[in-house]
């Protein structure tokens, strides 16, 4: 009877939670290794299998025992492999992945339940669900010493100060691990001293993001003394934490010590005069580092000289976004003289530093001998029609024969006739793909002869999707110009001419 009523109330259980269940499921290999699980059972049921003597008799004598511990958890692995079966997933994957899922507390529950069934389990990703914080101990308290995860993501899970204070507790067990991603959960700041501790037992760890915690000046003192025991480390995201501001200064020695270290990430974080000094004896020995990021931090404009002259350290750098940060005419001049030195750079984003404007010579060394350049971002610069035909000559030689991504946005002081230039020389720029001459929106203009020129360049440019022109006007006959084109050429080109139109 027992038995009857729970197969009962699992089959009504199945029934509700059908969309949920699909929202798990992930391809065909998922779902065909079910049919498959479903297909051996009813092989299983249908054989003609007459077991021996010996085997009936054991089968007796085990029917006849009372229920043992062995009994009660197979029973419970028998519920656990339902509830993984409702997700889409088996007892044999090693990732699990129920990332914006809307789990409820129900099934954080049920999730806490079912990861003691799944030995192998490598990752575990339950990211964009607000129902994780203050259930994750709950939720992850079946993870013990030696566990074989190696990923874990809890991003934006509404973690509170206590689940944070857990997941220092649990990071000791967890000696595989090698990614750990808590970002955009604002309270756990408050426990990262807790956090801090369990990182010293992650030697493996090679990716660590805490973009947007709540961190403070303290927290990196406190993240400075786990650094020594993470010499694995590849990646470090500590952006978009405001309060970090000043936590540089004296307390980030061990940040040096992380030569494996490809990715540092300081974007957001309210750098100040002090911190870049700091950062000015420790990025250089960064050897390996590829990429960085000091964008949106204001305060580095008038103090940023000795750092930014020092990037030519850093032969390996592919990726330097060091946008909307106030760049003087000075430290300007520095990043341009070491950007010579940096032939691997493919992404350089020197967006809304006004200083470009007038100035963009100085990067003309630069510009003819980056060759792998493949995203260039010039947007709120400044940028006068000098600047313009400047580009338009290192782009006539070939020099950014590479380039797939060139934003030119919110330049509004370009005249007609640089704009001409620029656009008869497009086409050089075969592997483009992305271009962004929109004006900014306080502002709006009509456009010249030169969007004639354009349209023969684009018409040679095999690789372009988009063009960002937002704010120009077209008058009607160039607008019979455009629907021209898109009849003569291939439609997939989308010119992006915003509200105005």
């Amino acid at each position: 009877m027992s038995q009857t009523r729970k197969k009962n109330s699992s089959d009504g259980e199945t029934k509700p939670r059908t969309s949920f269940v699909n929202k798990f499921l992930r391809g065909s290999k998922l779902m065909s290794s079910k049919a498959e699980s479903r297909k051996e059972s009813n092989d299983l049921a249908t054989t003609d299998f007459q077991p021996s003597n010996d085997a009936q008799k054991t089968a007796t004598l085990d029917t006849a025992q009372p229920l043992t511990s062995d009994e009660e958890w197979g029973s419970r692995m028998e519920k656990n492999e339902q509830f993984l079966q409702k997700l889409g997933r088996t007892a044999v994957d090693k990732c699990l992945d129920l990332n914006n899922c809307r789990l409820t507390a129900a099934d954080m529950r049920e999730v806490g339940e079912a990861l003691e069934v799944i030995l192998e389990l490598k990752e575990l990703n339950l990211s964009w669900n607000s129902e994780v914080g203050g259930n994750l101990p709950l939720t992850l308290q079946k993870f013990q010493e030696g566990s074989k995860i190696q990923t874990l993501e809890l991003v934006n899970c509404d973690l509170t100060s206590e689940d944070g204070a857990f997941v220092g507790q649990l990071l000791p067990m967890m000696q595989n691990l090698e990614v750990l991603d808590l970002s955009i959960n604002r309270n756990i700041g408050a426990s990262l001293n807790s956090i801090a501790q369990g990182l010293k037992s992650t030697s493996n760890l090679k990716v660590l993001k805490l973009h947007s915690c709540g961190l403070s000046q303290e927290s990196v003192k406190l993240l400075d003394a786990a650094f020594r025991s993470l010499c694995e480390l590849k990646k470090l995201d500590l952006s978009c934490n405001r309060e970090l501001g000043g936590g540089f200064e004296d307390s980030s020695a061990q940040l040096a010590t992380l030569e494996h270290l490809e990715v540092l990430d300081l974007h957001q974080c309210s750098l100040t005069a002090d911190d870049v000094m700091s950062l000015t004896q420790i990025i250089p020995l960064l050897s390996s580092l590829q990429e960085l990021d000091l964008s949106a931090n204001k305060k580095m404009g008038s103090s940023s000289e000795n750092l930014l002259s020092r990037l030519r350290f850093l032969p390996a750098l592919k990726s330097l976004l060091i946008n909307s940060c106030a760049l003087e005419s000075e430290t300007f001049t520095a990043l341009a003289e070491a950007s010579t030195y940096l032939p691997a750079l493919e992404i350089f984003d020197l967006s809304w530093n006004k200083c470009v404007g007038g100035n963009l010579k100085l990067l003309l060394e630069t510009l003819k001998f980056l060759a792998s350049l493949r995203v260039l971002r010039l947007s709120s610069c400044g940028l006068v029609t000098e600047d313009v035909a400047l580009l338009a000559s290192v782009i006539h030689t070939g020099h950014l024969a590479k380039l797939r991504e060139l934003d030119l946005s919110y330049n509004d002081s370009i005249c007609d006739a640089g704009w001409a230039i620029f656009c008869q020389n497009v086409r050089f720029l075969k592997e483009l793909t992305e271009l962004d001459i929109s004006l900014r929106p306080s502002t709006s203009r009509d456009c010249g002869q030169w969007f004639r020129h354009l349209l023969c360049a684009v018409a040679k440019l095999s690789e372009i999707t988009e063009i960002g022109m937002k704010r120009w006007i077209l008058p009607t006959s160039q607008e019979e110009e455009l629907e021209h084109f898109h009849q003569d050429h291939r439609c997939s080109i989308q010119f992006d001419l915003g509200e105005f139109q």
